[in-house]
């Protein structure tokens, strides 16, 4: 039997009272808050040694800690039965994907979670059918990409993973061949990336424009709730290239430190009404391609990560995509400061705070209409 056929087996069990599973790290704030105000019973899955802003600080957001010497441990027998006897329903963010692994989530957690577990592998940018796979066959407008640091005639960004950290990227910006291979060799040389690294980095048009984060979220019960939501803007701020803006332009030309743009928080910002429709038009055309890609499709909270620039080809404005997130954003600044929440709550006709809420409602009514295999994979 395979794996999808023995989840939606464990599931037709579960009934009305569902539990709403967190891996303790990227959003498990946001996910116990939203959980935890929809009435739903909580129970976190957290690192031994890692642990206390879930089971010291914010304990009151957990009803169950399940503690693991680490990570990949979720996998092991007992703490997969644990989370089965509670019905839980688990919910992915980028953090349980990095650390338990896409082999281990796709062959060997039994728990039933929801949204496609099967997209979470599509963030990936060398894998065949990741998010530039499906960018282009969604006909969304991406940034252009060089195949070769001597193709190089513009701007670029060039995306490598750190050498030391698999959630982050160390990006570096060439204008030239000679310029990419100076930068490179010295990141190099502090270890700060490898050369398996550079081999795999992407090398991509600097879009000059404002930067937006898109924020969705996609629905399974289609027929209750629609097609999707869209919940807000937001951008990111990183390390250390925060610093390096606050400088006077003379000043940062004094530091010899290579920049980063390791993500450490988001803020919320908005675009002109103006602007916005081709947003939507590129999330439904990227639902559709996933639909077929990788069915069911996308399934809860996902995001187009771009900026709004000016087209070297048309010299039109244009949203340009360069990354996609197809799972919960870590973005706790999106509620507080997003307009859509009262626009959601008059959709609904119910207290929209924040994007989360649109889970667990999806979640509550599914489990009330005996539909919770239509929701999970």
């Amino acid at each position: 039997m395979r794996l999808r056929d023995r989840v939606q087996k464990v599931v037709e069990e579960y009934g009305e009272e569902v539990s709403i599973g967190i891996f303790g790290s990227h959003s498990a704030k946001e996910i116990g808050a939203a959980a935890k105000a929809a009435g739903f019973r909580t129970v976190v899955v957290a690192q031994r040694g890692r642990d206390a802003l879930y089971t010291r600080y914010n304990r009151h957001l957990y009803d169950e800690v399940v503690l693991v010497e680490r990570f990949r441990d979720m996998l092991k027998e007992e703490v997969q039965e644990r989370l089965r006897e509670l019905n839980t329903v688990f919910i992915p963010n980028r953090s349980f994907a990095v650390y338990v692994g896409y082999d281990g989530i796709e062959r060997e957690f039994e728990v039933p979670i929801y949204g496609s577990r099967f997209m979470l592998r599509a963030e990936e940018r060398e894998h065949e059918r990741g998010q530039y796979y499906l960018l282009e066959r969604a006909g969304i407008r991406t940034p252009k990409s060089f195949e070769s640091p001597e193709e190089i005639d513009r701007l670029c960004i060039v995306k490598v993973q750190q050498a030391a950290n698999p959630l982050e990227r160390a990006y570096f910006y060439a204008s030239s061949p000679e310029d990419y291979h100076a930068q490179a060799q010295e990141l190099l040389r502090r270890g700060v990336i490898s050369e398996e690294g550079l081999r795999r980095a992407r090398i991509e048009e600097y879009v000059l424009g404002a930067r937006f984060n898109a924020n969705f979220h996609a629905y399974a019960l289609k027929d209750v709730f629609g097609d999707f939501d869209f919940v807000g803007f937001s951008d990111r701020r990183q390390v250390n290239l925060q610093g390096f803006l606050n400088l006077p332009a003379r000043d940062q030309l004094k530091i010899e430190v290579p920049v980063t743009n390791e993500e450490i928080g988001h803020m919320g910002v908005t675009m002109r009404e103006s602007k916005q429709q081709v947003v939507y038009e590129y999330a439904e055309r990227f639902l559709r391609v996933a639909e077929r890609e990788y069915p069911p499709g996308m399934i809860g909270a996902f995001s187009l990560q771009g900026a709004v620039g000016y087209s070297r080809d048309t010299g039109r404005l244009e949203f340009f995509v360069f990354d996609l997130s197809p799972r919960v954003p870590g973005d706790p600044a999106i509620g507080p400061t997003s307009p859509e929440m009262r626009n959601l709550s008059i959709k609904h006709g119910r207290r929209i705070e924040d994007p989360l809420d649109l889970a667990m409602m999806e979640i509550r009514e599914a489990a009330e209409l005996g539909r919770l295999k239509e929701i999970v994979t």
